[in-house]
């Protein structure tokens, strides 16, 4: 269906053809339509500029905008600016550097109009430039062949910059410039290419699909249109009245997705509710729809085939039956007229499919199983018509093979069918993972001064930032945000697999799918939509998904030239039988009763093209890596791509870092040690003003410790109260500090009652000219080797004593070394501590090999060492600092609790930050290119077996002769069974550890 534009001019189209817009009332006031629409463009091409909004009050006409327009035009620096008065709203393009917002806000003020900024200055430049990602739903791609001749296609495209197609979840992946390229052209030369095509999602936020109900006639899909297409900002429009689908593109900057859908239905009068519908959902309903449609040809096909079936095999056995098929009718019997009718339908209805995909495979140079079944099929049709045709002119009646067709046709149906049952589920993961955010959300709406006067319930998608939202006991928390008022337990585990609720309070951060299970909470969203942590741990899944494994190149080829190899064998073998029988090879007797050398030939030459199975080789791949990425997130593994999850399964080494990896990253004090006359109190009291000002974990680690100190004797501060503690009530016993000054790498300094406190390690201490007796190296020497990190705190130039500081090794830690090393992987760590620390870890976890000392740029350097022999090299890690060393090694895999730097350059994401997960990841990628390397076995076998036999290759010897039928039966489970091997990957457990250690003990 045509999209409807609106710009400049305004023109609609929708199911009652087009019309100007001049056909509507929009009155004299033209203020409604102008907006920004006249002028984007123009923006766009602009660079360094800003663009704010602002509200104006006490315009009461068009002479009221136009002269408020001109006082902000007459600015020097001002690219554009539109007024709309209905909206009481300016926007303003503008050069900061020659004018300030300040000085457009006085520009209205002097024109007699109070006004406000309501947005920050944002520029458009990354805007203009950027490129969007979309998703596209195709239909009627069939193997490995089609998905090349659609990707090469789709790169060529002008502003195209990456694409990629995934037979398995029936979508296409660009990166375009929608500057150049938009998705109606990218979706037009799919169609183009013989493909069905949609737009699913894309990265820009100005789409927007809707579900329509009321709207039954075409009257009301004339009011709907209407109502659209005089909606301000609204650029592009198209209404399906088949699947009541609205899909609308709008101008984000005017139109909000919540104010286009109240608009539509506060202007409907309540006859017409729409609903945003979710992306992904729209791709499951087209899913079930394709087995559904599948399953109905299969089984009118089947219906069909079945009486043709039985008058070749059963009606002879019965005299009645045969004697009716045998009776004449003009110049055939009524068992041919029969035939030939029900063959046809069989054939040209419901064959169809196979016609048109073979020949759009063709019509872009390639060649694809459907090319094999509609020669297959129409060569035994058409050989039967014509033998009937030659039979009833010349008095000789050859045999004919109408049963091959609608029998290959009902198998080759039945396995498609098989194979979309079997490709839905490999999709369940991001199903279960979209199912996790609810439908709706109960905003609560405020007045001007902030208080909540009502709320009413919106679709999730409609939420924007900033909203309010009420979270009841039980619900679902529907976006991420903050608590702003309310406290309850929230069961984050469905997100960050922690079993534990966590409590949450105001300010506190909660996370869109998780689940409130007490109190009732304010909250305040912050992301929406894509920014969402869930949506993006799907869009992770999905990227994977849709990324092909290195093996998956050598499916791609021999799929290219399989079938015309195919076509050449069929040719080859019809032209051994045929000329070998006319120059008298094999005795005649070895045909069909009626037979000739060419239909005898023909056979042969059928079943060959007919039984060859390409779909089974471009499904080995794509079907197993769909299924091991999504097993892979229910087990809180986020895979990023299939050619990390097959390097996955060469690793040979485990780099880990220390710090958040190895360790809990929580650092506590575990030993105090006073060296004067100071009591304990007083010493940590010193200690924690000094450090109240530092945002260093181990200054946080001292301030919590002596928090405890002074609450110690409070029987009703217990540990977890204590979270819940008013911040002043705890920070009340600090000391006064000035001067307080961060040393990087050394420590703190401040001033006390008039005296230097320094807390810090050994070179801040010696460059200050502090003493340390040996008895306090003694001390610090004993700390270091045993884990820990010794802090020195001297007031006023003398050392009082020393605090040491441990970060505890994760409990899972030293049982995942021996797992790892029981699996063939050596474990090393690296951290830029210093060597004592480190060998303590390191022989607390079990590991041997040991980096101490060393930068980030170290480490990335250490995995270099480890590759030079072609080692594959994993590096586990959670901070910024490591980011260089796992963008250098193979496989990177990053804890979830680490930062967003860290979870950006790597493969694996550890999503619940168990280093448990290190050989669950290891272990999936080796069960599953297990599982492909079988598929690819069973694919070239059967193929290697079944296409000589049914050459006829043991026909001398056994007077075995494969009939086309069931070659065609063969040929379509063997895809099936490829794709059920795949789906076994879905039972897979991740390893106990004991287990691992127990079995390899015994």
């Amino acid at each position: 269906m045509t999209p409807t534009f609106k710009n400049l001019q305004l023109m609609e189209v929708g199911n009652g053809g087009v019309r100007d817009s001049s056909a509507i009332d929009i009155g004299d006031n033209l203020e409604d339509v102008r907006l920004l629409d006249s002028y984007e463009d123009d923006v766009k091409s602009r660079d360094g500029v800003t663009r704010i909004q602002v509200r104006i009050t006490g315009m009461t006409c068009a002479a009221c905008s136009n002269s408020v327009e001109g006082a902000i035009r007459n600015l020097n620096g001002i690219v554009s600016a539109s007024v709309a008065l209905l909206q009481n709203k300016a926007d303003v393009v503008f050069y900061p550097n020659l004018v300030k917002d300040g000085d457009i806000k006085n520009a209205i003020e002097d024109a007699g109009f109070e006004a406000e900024i309501l947005q920050e200055q944002r520029t458009t430049k990354a805007k203009s430039h950027g490129t969007l990602v979309g998703q596209f739903i195709i239909r009627g791609m069939t193997c490995a062949a089609c998905v090349n001749s659609l990707e090469g296609i789709l790169r060529k495209l002008p502003g195209v910059k990456r694409a990629v197609v995934a037979l398995a979840t029936s979508l296409g992946e660009a990166e375009y410039n929608p500057s150049i390229i938009s998705n109606d052209e990218i979706v037009n030369a799919i169609e183009d290419a013989g493909f069905e095509a949609s737009l699913a999602q894309s990265s820009g936020r100005d789409r927007i699909m809707l579900g329509a109900t009321g709207i039954s006639n075409d009257l009301d899909v004339h009011t709907l249109n209407e109502i659209v297409c005089n909606m301000k900002g609204v650029r592009q429009f198209n209404f399906n009245k088949t699947s009541s689908e609205l899909d609308v593109f709008f101008d984000t900057e005017i139109l909000s997705p919540r104010a286009l859908v109240d608009a539509i239905n506060e202007q409907s009068y309540g006859d017409f509710q729409v609903r945003v519908k979710k992306p992904y959902m729209r791709m499951v309903s087209q899913n079930i729809e394709e087995s559904s449609h599948m399953l109905h040809h299969f089984l009118f096909s089947l219906s069909l085939g079945i009486p043709i079936f039985a008058m070749r095999f059963i009606c002879p056995l019965i005299p009645t039956l045969n004697s009716i098929l045998i009776s004449q009718i003009g110049p055939f019997q009524i068992g041919d007229w029969l035939r030939v009718v029900l063959v046809g339908l069989v054939q040209f209805v419901i064959g169809k499919r196979f016609y048109v995909a073979a020949f759009r495979a063709l019509s872009n140079g390639a060649t694809n199983m459907d090319v094999l079944v509609a020669l297959g099929t129409s060569a035994s049709y058409f050989y039967s018509v014509y033998a009937l045709l030659y039979g009833a002119v010349t008095g000789f009646w050859f045999q004919t093979y109408f049963e091959t067709s609608p029998m290959l046709i009902t198998f080759v149906l039945f396995g498609k069918y098989l194979e979309t049952i079997a490709k839905g589920k490999t999709s369940d993961a991001i199903k279960k993972l979209v199912e996790l955010t609810p439908a709706t959300a109960l905003l609560l709406i405020q007045d001007k001064d902030g208080y909540v006067i009502g709320e009413r319930e919106i679709d999730v998608l409609l939420i924007q930032p900033g909203d309010l939202l009420k979270i009841i006991p039980g619900s679902k928390v529907p976006v991420d945000g903050l608590v702003v008022s309310g406290s309850s337990y929230v069961n984050e585990s469905m997100v960050t697999g922690e079993s534990a609720p966590v409590f949450k309070v105001a300010n506190s951060s909660v996370i869109g799918g998780t689940i409130n299970l007490h109190g009732s909470l304010h909250v305040e969203a912050t992301k929406i939509g894509s920014d969402t942590v869930l949506s993006q741990i799907i869009s992770l899944v999905e990227t994977a998904q849709m990324a092909k494994a290195p093996i998956q190149k050598f499916a791609d080829f021999v799929a290219s030239i399989f079938v015309p190899t195919v076509v050449a064998l069929s040719m080859t073998t019809f032209m051994v039988w045929f000329f070998s029988g006319v120059v008298g090879v094999y005795p005649r007797d070895w045909l069909p009763q009626n037979g000739t050398y060419f239909d005898f030939a023909l056979m042969f030459s059928i079943s060959v093209v007919v039984v060859a199975c390409p779909c089974a080789l471009g499904l080995a791949t794509p079907t197993a890596v769909m299924v091991a990425t999504g097993v892979g997130a229910n087990n809180g593994v986020l895979i990023k791509g299939g050619d990390a999850l097959e390097r996955a399964q060469k690793i040979r080494y485990v780099i880990f870092d220390k710090t958040g990896t190895l360790t809990q990253s929580k650092a506590a004090v575990t030993t105090v040690k006073v060296f004067t006359g100071m009591s304990r109190g007083e010493f940590l009291t010193l200690v924690a003003s000094a450090e109240a000002n530092s945002e260093h974990p181990l200054s946080k680690a001292i301030l919590e410790y002596a928090r405890h100190f002074h609450f110690f004797e409070d029987p009703s501060v217990t540990k977890d109260s204590q979270n819940e503690i008013n911040h002043a009530t705890m920070t009340g016993w600090l000391l006064d500090t000035v001067d307080f000054c961060a040393i990087p790498g050394r420590g703190v300094q401040c001033y006390i009652n008039e005296k230097q406190i320094l807390v810090g390690n050994r070179s801040l201490l010696v460059e200050k000219g502090v003493n340390i007796p040996s008895g306090v190296e003694d001390v610090m020497v004993d700390l270091e080797e045993n884990a820990k990190t010794a802090v020195l705190v001297a007031y006023d130039s003398e050392l009082i004593g020393v605090v040491g500081v441990a970060d505890p090794l994760k409990r899972e830690a030293a049982v995942v070394v021996e797992g790892l090393f029981k699996m063939g992987v050596r474990s090393i760590m690296v951290t830029g501590d210093n060597w004592r620390t480190a060998k303590a870890v390191a022989k607390e976890a079990g590991i041997q090999d040991v980096r101490a000392e060393v930068t980030p740029a170290g480490k990335a350097d250490v995995i270099r060492l480890f590759q030079k022999d072609g080692s594959t090299v994993a590096m586990v890690g959670d901070g910024i600092n490591d980011s260089p060393a796992l963008a250098v090694a193979d496989v990177g895999m990053a804890i979830g609790a680490g930062t967003d730097i860290a979870i950006e350059a790597a493969d694996y994401v550890l999503m619940k930050s168990n280093l448990e997960d290190v050989i669950t990841a290891i272990d999936l990628s080796r069960k599953t290119f297990a599982r492909i390397r079988l598929n690819y076995m069973f694919a070239m076998a059967y193929n290697i077996i079944a296409i000589p036999l049914s050459a006829g290759i043991l026909f001398p010897w056994f007077g075995f002769k494969l009939p086309p039928w069931v070659a065609g039966a063969c040929m379509a489970l063997s895809s099936v069974s490829v794709v059920c091997s795949s789906l076994l990957l879905r039972r897979y457990r991740k390893p106990r550890l004991t287990t691992i250690l127990e079995i390899t003990l015994e």
